[in-house]
């Protein structure tokens, strides 16, 4: 019997095979259809946000959401504090228009989002987060969080951007505490990207959770902190600022020496002294006394220095003169202590 050839057997052998289905092609992933796909992707939900206090922390963190594209309800005591913040509002817009940072559509925009508000309950009642941004006083938050408590519907966050106050005592005054926590802002809070989010020990995670995602939509990073005075970042801050002072009064060094070691030898964008000078001599010191007075630990007390300085009206950039002399172009420079 003839032997079939192998390539009679393969041709057969490919016909009795099922014939594979040819697989649909992938649509090719462009830029175009990128855009498409975001175009269709819907924008997050607005969000109404109540800033109380319209000074150097109040009127960054108004900027901030309504550059975010958040509806912002501007709020202060003092009528005059909040054209003040407007008028600081519109010169860090142009600022960043000359540095080509903003465009002068989104400043505008910017601009029309922020509803300067002189009555409190108009401000609480209309919003979906209240961030306050009053002085660094324990009482006069608590009073506040007790009004905002009695104004704002249930559903809205309340939120504080102290710097060092435990939020467990403020949210003493709230009859829910668990929608209360912290947000803490660094100054100038239109430039720094971090944001502390601050757990209260009755805060719920839908409070967390919502914080953090605002925060993110801000365009801010944040890092969440369980609640003690001075969090984490103002604690080493403050430490760090404190012993710099000594280290001044002790006369180790000049002010501009001091802050030109930090920079240049540990990397830091700003000397500590700078920075107390940035935030305010007045401020260091109300959260130092405080965190001394709360841990009890020596490195926080204040240096006579810093008492000194406060007490002669040298609180800094805003007075023009602390560890430095500003002069008007914003520039640090040397000045006799």
């Amino acid at each position: 019997m003839a032997r079939k050839s192998s390539t009679t057997v393969a041709k057969r052998r490919a016909k009795a095979a099922p014939k594979k289905r040819a697989q649909p092609s992938k649509p090719k992933r462009t830029k175009a259809a990128a855009k498409a796909r975001a175009a269709k992707t819907p924008p997050p939900p607005p969000v109404t946000l109540a800033v109380i206090g319209a000074g150097t922390m109040g009127h960054g963190v108004a900027q901030v959401a309504a550059m975010a594209g958040c509806r912002v309800l501007l709020h202060d005591a003092l009528a005059a504090a909040l054209q003040t913040a407007l008028r600081r509002i519109r010169a860090n817009l142009e600022q960043g228009m000359k540095l080509g940072k903003v465009s002068k559509r989104d400043a505008q925009a910017a601009l029309q989002r922020i509803e300067p508000v002189n009555d409190l309950a108009d401000a609480a009642r209309g919003a979906d987060v209240i961030i306050e941004c009053v002085p660094e006083d324990v009482e006069l938050k608590r009073n506040l969080f007790r009004e905002l408590d009695r104004l704002t519907r249930p559903g809205a966050i309340l939120a504080s951007n102290t710097s060092s106050i435990r939020i467990a005592s403020l949210a003493q005054a709230a009859q829910r505490p668990d929608r209360v926590l912290g947000l803490h802002f660094f100054n100038p809070a239109h430039i720094m990207a971090l944001v502390e989010v601050v757990r209260g020990p009755q805060t719920s995670q839908y409070a967390i959770e919502t914080a953090v995602h605002l925060v993110r939509r801000l365009g801010k990073t944040p890092v969440l902190v369980d609640d003690s005075p001075g969090f984490a970042s103002t604690r080493l801050g403050v430490l760090l600022g404190l012993e710099a002072m000594r280290t001044v009064e002790e006369g180790v060094a000049a002010p501009q020496d001091i802050d030109t070691a930090m920079e240049l030898g540990y990397r830091h964008p700003m000397g500590p002294l700078k920075l107390s000078d940035l935030i305010g001599l007045d401020v260091r010191l109300a959260i130092a006394e405080y965190l001394y007075r709360e841990l009890r630990l020596e490195h926080f007390r204040p240096p006579e220095i810093l008492r000194r300085l406060v007490r002669q009206g040298r609180l800094g950039k805003k007075t023009g003169l602390g560890f430095y002399r500003w002069d008007e172009t914003g520039k640090p420079q040397p000045a006799p202590i």
